[in-house]
């Protein structure tokens, strides 16, 4: 996934949206139904090494794609619907793993079902993302006026803001004429500010939210429970994810993305910290439910701000790689809190990920911009040196 949100996350300023995520789709899909096919471990790991790529480059590609295509007073709603639903999946899974895990249905082992069913969702999804309209603010940074033009008519734009667009990629594409615009350095002054904040948010982001999800189940270990009730408390606290999301849509254009983002993160660290001390099950499942209600307010709000603070021609290579920092650090992650959970208990390694929260809050309220109810083309216009320009082509008296 570190490797797929680098290189295919670049893909997607090249080509445009929508033929990077059929690509990124394509292999996640098809390397994933390997995995169920896997004659041992080894092949196991090659083949979701293979899928990682795909699904690395994904969501910071669709936080892209839906960040562009959606008008600015709805953008941080409507994303956030589309994580709602998305996260339906993670208690079903969980359930889903309950059962099948332990039985072998027409004599293929459970799990092997599991990455089944993953890889037939997938392609799914990959023979329906052809009615998908393209990213007209992605064509008319690529010079495609007639097509973004013709894609706006479709969403509900009117012809003035088309020439808005024209007008802005035009001044965009004389400005970037002497360099290939995908190899524009997301390190340069104006857009310094904003990723080393969204380097250091994913780089502690990663241990709260990931790490509930990925340790939790050893956490229940270390507590004495078997897999069986491990598997059913955790998706029971699941249920939470889903939950998150859907009271995030409420909240996500009444309080700005970076606030919204700072007291979901304070949430994860105190219930963790719960969730490590709990010592029966109803504490357990109560804790860990409040936590992912936390981590997906947390995700849906993150997601958005991401994709706001950076312009079009460069938005995809940007945050695939900022999120390529939290994949990488989501592989390092059990080998920094493991020994702790191990050696000083779920608390203390809690504790840990309270902190991490800690230094995401700090972040994100010195750092990141404020966002909500602003368009992108505002929001990028905030860190030109230039006047804003006019539907004309013109650039206006500031």
């Amino acid at each position: 996934m570190f490797i797929g949100a680098i290189f295919l996350g670049r893909l997607a300023d090249k080509i445009g949206r929508k033929k990077a995520f059929l690509i990124n789709l394509g292999i996640y899909s098809i390397f994933t139904f390997c995995i169920a096919l896997s004659p041992n471990v080894g092949f196991i790991i090659l083949f979701r090494f293979l899928a990682g790529l795909g699904l690395g480059a994904q969501p910071a590609l669709c936080d892209a794609y839906l960040s562009e295509i959606i008008p600015t007073a709805k953008r941080g709603k409507y994303i956030a619907w589309a994580y709602t639903l998305s996260f339906l999946s993670i208690p079903a899974e969980g359930f889903l793993a309950r059962m099948l895990v332990p039985l072998t249905p027409l004599g293929i082992e459970g799990w092997r079902w599991m990455f089944m069913i993953g890889s037939i969702g997938a392609l799914i999804v990959f023979l329906t993302a052809h009615l998908l309209p393209e990213s007209p603010r992605w064509l008319a940074t690529a010079g495609k006026w007639d097509e973004a033009a013709e894609v706006f008519k479709k969403l509900g734009g009117s012809k003035t803001q088309a020439e808005e667009f024209r007008a802005k990629a035009s001044l965009t594409q004389r400005d970037a004429a002497q360099q290939d615009r995908q190899s524009r350095p997301i390190f340069q002054k104006k857009w310094m500010k904003n990723t080393i904040m969204l380097y250091i948010f994913q780089i502690f982001q990663t241990i709260g939210y990931y790490g509930f999800g990925t340790l939790s189940p050893l956490v229940l270990a270390q507590k004495g429970y078997n897999i069986s009730h491990s598997l059913e408390y955790i998706a029971l606290s699941f249920i939470g994810y889903p939950l998150g999301a859907l009271l995030s849509v409420p909240l996500i254009e009444k309080i700005d993305r970076k606030w919204l983002v700072s007291a979901s993160a304070f949430g994860m660290g105190v219930f963790g910290i719960l969730f490590g001390m709990g010592t029966i099950a109803s504490m357990i499942i109560v804790f860990g439910f409040i936590y992912t209600l936390c981590s997906n307010i947390f995700s849906n709000a993150f997601h958005v701000l991401q994709a706001e603070i950076f312009p079009t021609e460069i938005r995809a290579t940007a945050t695939g790689a900022a999120y390529s920092v939290s994949r990488l650090m989501s592989g390092l992650m059990p080998f920094i809190l493991l020994p702790v959970l191990e050696h000083q208990g779920a608390t203390t390694m809690f504790a840990i990920v309270a902190l991490a929260m800690i230094i995401v809050i700090l972040d994100i309220s010195l750092l990141a911009p404020r966002t909500t109810g602003r368009s992108l083309e505002h929001i990028e216009n905030a860190y030109d040196d230039a006047p804003p320009i006019r539907a004309d082509g013109v650039e206006a008296t500031k």
